[in-house]
């Protein structure tokens, strides 16, 4: 693949303005790059949208002596009212939604941004991959809590880690190519090309993770 490929495919810097002396280096992205982060911030968004409403629902039934029950609870397995209504749901004292509310929004505020050209320095590119890491972090945490100690999926948490592990690898792939995260040129090179293998694996393994934590139930 050549080099003017890539950059067309991935996140390759435009070139810093001449003439700027001593002013730290300001990277924009690719159009492909500021997309991806918009659809996945939007996916995320409308995931903890949808949560949050569901989750209001919930408390208004309780306390008008009613149920309410989710759409996405459609079996004993896929049950996001048993997801919203464990106390992982809340993990810093408030819905894990609200948090989404605002994270996925700044996502998808980066993005419109890159859209229009807009050039950010290192320390904002570390901190949004920072950023990254966290939700990555604690999606992972979710998932293992999901999965071996509520034993409940709720497909919209799903869609937002979906959307979150795909940021946070192809940001993290944008900060090393941009040599913003020191790497070995291999590293770099494999960054250039085969960004996608990385989501791609991880999401491979939380699927087989979910098919064999449930395998009895699948395959009954």
């Amino acid at each position: 693949m050549s080099r003017t490929t890539v950059k067309d495919v991935s996140t390759e810097p435009e070139p810093s303005s001449a003439g700027a002396g001593s002013a730290p280096r300001t990277v924009g992205g690719s159009k492909a790059f500021a997309l991806l982060l918009v659809i996945t911030g939007a996916a995320g968004l409308l995931a903890a949208w949808v949560i949050t409403i569901d989750k209001f629902k919930l408390l208004e039934a309780k306390v008008a002596g009613t149920t309410f029950v989710p759409g996405c609870s459609l079996n004993p397995v896929v049950s996001c009212g048993s997801v919203m209504e464990s106390k992982q749901a809340e993990a810093f004292g408030f819905p894990n939604p609200m948090l989404g509310l605002v994270c996925y929004g700044i996502v998808i505020g980066v993005g419109m941004s890159l859209l229009a050209r807009a050039r950010f320095p290192r320390w904002y590119w570390l901190t949004f991959n920072f950023g990254t890491l966290f939700g990555v972090g604690f999606c992972t945490w979710l998932q293992y809590q999901s999965l071996y100690r509520i034993g409940a999926l709720c497909l919209w948490c799903s869609l937002a880690w979906v959307a979150t592990i795909f940021m946070f690898w192809y940001v993290t792939s944008f900060n090393v190519r941009n040599d913003f995260l020191p790497a070995p040129r291999w590293l770099k090179g494999f960054f250039s090309e085969f960004t996608w293998v990385l989501p791609v694996l991880h999401i491979g393994v939380i699927g087989i993770l979910i098919m064999t934590r449930w395998w009895d139930f699948w395959t009954s």
